[in-house]
């Protein structure tokens, strides 16, 4: 039962929807109805501006990383298993910021949810390099284009890399299957929840930071 539980708490904790909680109690909206009708962070920022942004980004963060640390307290010590159950926990933490069940399974794009969950995961496996690899990737982009979502998908996609790089060349031995499997399939879900940026990337309609989005 104690792994169900973990799992169970993991979606929970992710699916809370900080963004839309925060506008209604700033500003007594409903952000969904705002912006770009997302409830990530950025969209707050957009609309309710950066300090609320920050508080947003900060609690996604918080609701990945800290379900990743459930396994520490309600597993035994010398569980082999343990690090599995870490990925599976973030994994479902990131589930369920992006489907929600409190919100018809309609959220955000899991930006800031999962880099609580792979700071906290790669910390212990991989360490600190992957995150500071996509971090950077993320402020290099930004500062060129100030577009959030290519931006994102580019920090994704390095995450997956580099990951990749370090765990090589046997990514997917015993100990490290899952986070294996966690570094490919997260960025790849990231890369689909954008597929509505990316098609307006394409377009050349995608707005940039600081700019008012299109309706939609």
């Amino acid at each position: 039962m104690t792994p169900l539980l973990i799992l169970v708490g993991a979606y929970l904790a992710g699916s809370l929807p900080f963004g839309l909680i925060v506008a209604r109690l700033a500003k007594g909206i409903d952000i969904r109805e705002h912006g770009s009708k997302n409830i990530g962070a950025t969209n707050v920022t957009r609309v309710l501006g950066w300090k609320w942004g920050a508080l947003c980004f900060v609690l996604d963060v918080l609701k990945g990383a800290l379900p990743v640390l459930l396994p520490n307290v309600m597993l035994a010590a010398d569980d082999s298993n343990r690090i599995h159950w870490q990925v599976a926990a973030g994994l479902l933490a990131i589930l369920g910021h992006m489907f929600p069940v409190w919100l018809g399974f309609h959220g955000g794009k899991g930006v800031a949810t999962a880099l609580g969950v792979a700071a906290t995961l790669c910390h212990v496996t991989t360490g600190d390099l992957p995150i500071a690899l996509a971090f950077a990737a993320f402020v290099l982009v930004f500062s060129v284009s100030r577009i959030v979502s290519i931006s994102s998908i580019t920090a994704s996609a390095t995450f997956a890399i580099s990951q990749m790089f370090f765990l090589w060349p046997e990514p997917f031995r015993a100990e490290t299957w899952s986070i294996a499997s966690f570094s490919l399939a997260v960025p790849t879900l990231i890369i689909v929840k954008h597929r509505s940026n990316i098609v307006r990337l394409l377009r050349g309609e995608e707005p940039r930071f600081g700019r008012k989005p299109p309706k939609s």
